[in-house]
């Protein structure tokens, strides 16, 4: 018989709190649309809603029990603070956590790649890597996947992330990873943080959270990798560099397959790994070293590693690949509306150039948030790489996007649109047989209805 995620007994004791009868859960959530059977709701307050009001839903879903801060109808375990419990909680998930913890943060590519380190691990322990889902990597997010975890994990990897300095302080606290990994540093949330170099620091911050022996595993050929190893030399016994020229974990020797992935021999610490990738794009041959090196770190099957990045699919929001039916035949649409910044856009621009397509070479991109002063340069700065991308036509959406409109004047076809929606149209307007169109921007634009109504149904 499965043991429970948590015993009422065991939520106490941790929070605090008191329960009006014994109970047992199966798994948690804090949004009454997840509840499941047997599930612990979490009654979280809220700006907008207060989880309280959604009691009664997460009942009438099966919930077994709810986490609240005010007596409810039904099974319940009542706290002063359901914010702090959950954080509580998480922290007593991590105490009983008897495997290997891993961290990821990063300005681009963080999801990915804990998405394939997971997938990594899991290859050859099924069932016992836990994950965060989604992009749960806030200050809700990460204490959730913490409590998440199976009392039996072998491996826990979550994902941190912020927009202020100090945010990722507060998670790798509770996190405590073996392995802090970061992938790349970008201008995102340069509005917040007045520099790349703030940027770096704010990232930095995962190292300050490493378990004694911890590994740092940093980006070489990031121009900022020199304050990175600086950074974690206070608190990592081991540091390892992942990428191109003098880096421990390096790539000898990397080629486009013949599914549109790459073919890579890396050079690790302990081995030469030959193995497929099956995402597209020189980004992910990048985001494979970094994983092979976290891999490495501990312990775990290398050999079953390269497997799994040979068998992963594209993920929803980050390079997942439709075919859409068109008027004589088919299109290829790249989803990568969940997240942008000019170093990703630049990235996803050289896959698309790299794509082979019969007919035409459209993008959809959208306007990248949270850039502050420096948006009218970073967006202007693109259109090298969509020069360089062969791009036929393109679609900008935002009112952000109009000085890389004046940047390509001339150059290209450029249609700027006001929103989701207008683009929408405008895509399936010229959405013609063998086409392959990107779609790329800050998830606050909402290009995921573009691809929904797109995309409907495809494969």
């Amino acid at each position: 018989m499965t043991a429970p995620l948590w015993t009422s007994a065991e939520i106490e004791a941790a929070t605090g709190g008191t329960a009006s009868a014994p109970f047992e859960v199966g798994g948690i959530t804090f949004d009454s649309r997840e509840v499941e059977p047997g599930w612990l709701f979490v009654a979280m307050p809220g700006t907008v809603a207060d989880g309280h009001d959604f009691v009664a839903r997460a009942f009438a879903q099966g919930a077994a029990a709810a986490l609240v801060s005010r007596p409810v109808e039904g099974v319940h375990l009542l706290v002063p603070d359901v914010a702090k419990a959950l954080e509580d909680l998480a922290r007593a998930s991590r105490a009983r956590m008897t495997g290997k913890v891993l961290g990821v943060t990063g300005s681009v590519g963080k999801t990915g790649t804990k998405e394939a380190l997971a997938a990594a691990l899991a290859r050859r322990h099924p069932g016992k890597v836990h994950r965060s889902l989604k992009s749960y990597n806030n200050h809700t997010g990460v204490p959730l996947s913490l409590a998440r975890m199976p009392r039996d994990s072998v491996y826990g990897v979550f994902e941190m992330g912020m927009n202020h300095a100090g945010e990722i302080r507060a998670l790798v606290a509770m996190v405590r990873p073996h392995v802090a990994l970061i992938t790349a540093i970008a201008p995102a949330h340069i509005e917040n943080l007045g520099s790349v170099e703030g940027i770096a620091d704010a990232k930095a911050e995962i190292f300050e959270g490493l378990e004694p022996g911890g590994t740092a595993i940093i980006p070489n050929n990031s121009p900022y990798r020199d304050r990175l190893l600086k950074a974690a030399r206070r608190h990592a016994e081991t540091m390892v560099t992942f990428g191109s020229g003098d880096a421990d974990v390096s790539a000898l020797h990397a080629v486009r397959s013949d599914k549109g992935g790459s073919l890579v021999t890396a050079r690790l610490a302990s081995a030469d790994l030959t193995y497929t990738i099956a995402q597209p794009g020189e980004h992910w041959v990048g985001n494979s070293l970094a994983v092979l090196a976290a891999v490495e770190a501990v312990g775990a099957d290398l050999a079953a590693a390269g497997l799994a990045l040979g068998d992963m699919g594209g993920l929803k929001g980050r390079g997942q690949r439709h075919r859409v039916a068109v008027a004589g035949g088919q299109a290829l649409l790249i989803d990568e509306s969940y997240n942008a910044n000019p170093v990703s856009m630049a990235a996803t621009l050289g896959s698309l150039a790299a794509e082979r397509v019969d007919g035409r070479r459209l993008a959809v991109l959208g306007t990248m948030l949270e850039l502050g002063a420096f948006s009218d340069e970073a967006h202007a700065g693109l259109a090298p790489a969509i020069l360089e991308a062969k791009v036929d036509d393109l679609i900008l959406v935002g009112e952000a996007t109009r000085p890389l409109a004046a940047a390509l004047d001339g150059k290209l076809p450029v249609t700027l649109v006001a929103n989701a929606a207008e683009a929408t149209d405008a895509l399936l307007a010229r959405l013609g047989a063998g086409d392959a169109v990107l779609v790329k921007a800050s998830n606050g634009i909402g290009l995921a209805s573009l691809v929904e109504r797109v995309a409907g149904g495809s494969a």
